[in-house]
């Protein structure tokens, strides 16, 4: 007979550096999904100490896997079987003004619906489960619903109805799917286990392959703005979220990418929306890989390349009318001649000027990204309201020789005393130098199943 599995056993267990077994991670998260105010099968301490004995000792490849898996499959997963179709999806670890999800599903979308499976479902789809703004760090849903009717909250099977329908849908996570995530996440952020990348791979990939991918592209971000602290460590995420996603059978690449400023010239939601009129080059070499890895491209170069073409023909503009449109969004803000800038309507803003002459040489990413924060962009813990139309536009980009009074950044808000924080934050961390900086490349490096150290 099986001897059961206590929580405190598998708590001591890791806390003593041994290697847990498949069956001591998988009964003490379903410990976790299961119970109830009347049957305690793990306390909230027990939890805490568990993340603790993770954070110290940290998870072999088998280990990793096995608590992803566990997690991924604590609640609902979204089954695309049904839709006979490629899926795949982009992840960001994180960053200030990263809009390219809103660009990346509508190009994929546009490709899928241009090559249809013969029984008429897209042949690429994006199942694209995003988040909320938290810390300094954006949301892709807070940039959607600022989007007037755009619903987040689809039911699986709605869901899965836009897919076949458009070739992508952007939703938030369901209560029921991944729920030990939920519990596990909460956690984190009270007990110091935060920064574990044991512990972030496992919530990020649970949470992407609860989505029933074919394959998966990471946006690891490295610099003043990331979420990790060095390259190094950036790097090791990396590598343990494709061995991850790889061992699932899920093909997996990461994209060590630049966050040194923010990315393009808004921060915000409603102007990040507003924004993605524009191309940017990131976001055709994320496309790229997508379409490499679904097999609609030979290269990345070459996918790359797919990317841009669907960008200037106007199809992934038209994929998104089709998005925003079959999520309950109004597309009349986005149509004909209509001028997304009318729709944003801050009440207060100022602009910061260059007090000297000189080249914008540097900026703590992070600190920008707490600016955008504190104007009411963001959100300091979850379930807090989230301005539309606060945010900042960047006049200039790092390298570029400003003379002194010349724009450097604007600030927006809905609330003019919001303003004065954020202005100290933004003149104490725009930095300007007589000589040029050296810049650091966009793309950092590129981690796949291959070249794994």
């Amino acid at each position: 007979m099986t001897q059961p599995i206590h929580p405190i056993d598998v708590i001591l267990r890791k806390r003593d550096g041994h290697t847990l077994t498949d069956a001591e991670i998988q009964a003490f998260i379903r410990a976790i999904v299961d119970r109830t105010p009347e049957k305690q099968l793990v306390t909230d301490a027990q939890i805490a100490s568990f993340l603790m004995a993770v954070f110290q000792r940290g998870l072999d490849s088998r280990e990793l896997a096995t608590l992803t898996s566990a997690m991924r499959y604590s609640g609902e997963v979204f089954d695309a079987a049904p839709l006979h179709t490629f899926t795949i999806d982009k992840h960001s670890t994180g960053g200030v003004g990263d809009k390219t999800s809103l660009l990346i599903a509508p190009i994929l979308a546009a490709a899928g619906l241009a090559a249809p499976t013969p029984a008429g479902v897209p042949g690429i789809c994006v199942p694209m489960i995003s988040g909320r703004s938290l810390g300094h760090t954006g949301g892709t849903l807070d940039k959607l619903e600022t989007i007037p009717g755009f619903d987040t909250q689809l039911s699986l099977p709605r869901f899965a109805e836009v897919l076949r329908q458009c070739g992508a849908a952007l939703v938030g996570q369901t209560p029921r799917l991944v729920p030990a995530d939920r519990i596990l996440y909460a956690l984190r952020d009270h007990t110091g286990t935060v920064e574990s990348p044991f512990l972030i791979t496992a919530s990020i990939m649970s949470k992407k392959l609860a989505e029933s991918l074919n394959a998966l592209v990471l946006d690891v971000k490295v610099g003043s703005g990331a979420f990790m602290p060095t390259y190094e460590k950036s790097k090791f995420l990396a590598e343990l979220m494709v061995r991850t996603g790889e061992a699932s059978g899920t093909r997996t690449a990461a994209l060590l990418t630049s966050m040194d400023e923010p990315l393009g010239r808004f921060s915000g939601n409603w102007i990040e929306v507003w924004e993605c009129i524009d191309i940017m080059k990131l976001t055709n070499i994320l496309s790229g890989w997508m379409l490499h890895l679904a097999g609609h491209a030979d290269t990345p170069a070459e996918g790359a390349k797919a990317s841009d073409d669907i960008l200037h023909s106007g199809a992934a503009f038209e994929a998104f009318l089709e998005i925003v449109q079959a999520q309950g969004g109004d597309i009349t803000l986005f149509e004909g001649e209509a001028n997304p800038a009318v729709h944003h309507k801050p009440l207060a803003k100022k602009t910061l000027t260059a007090p000297h002459a000189g080249y914008l040489s540097s900026m703590d990413c992070k600190q920008v990204g707490w600016a955008v924060q504190r104007l009411g962009a963001g959100r300091a813990k979850p379930g807090d309201l989230v301005s539309a139309h606060a945010g900042i536009e960047m006049h200039a980009k790092l390298g570029a020789h400003l003379e002194a009074g010349q724009p450097l950044v604007t600030l927006f808000s809905e609330d003019e005393s919001l303003l004065a924080e954020p202005e100290a934050m933004l003149r104490e961390t725009l930095q300007f130098s007589t000589a040029p900086p050296q810049l650091q490349p966009l793309i950092r490096e590129i981690v796949t199943k291959d070249n794994l150290s």
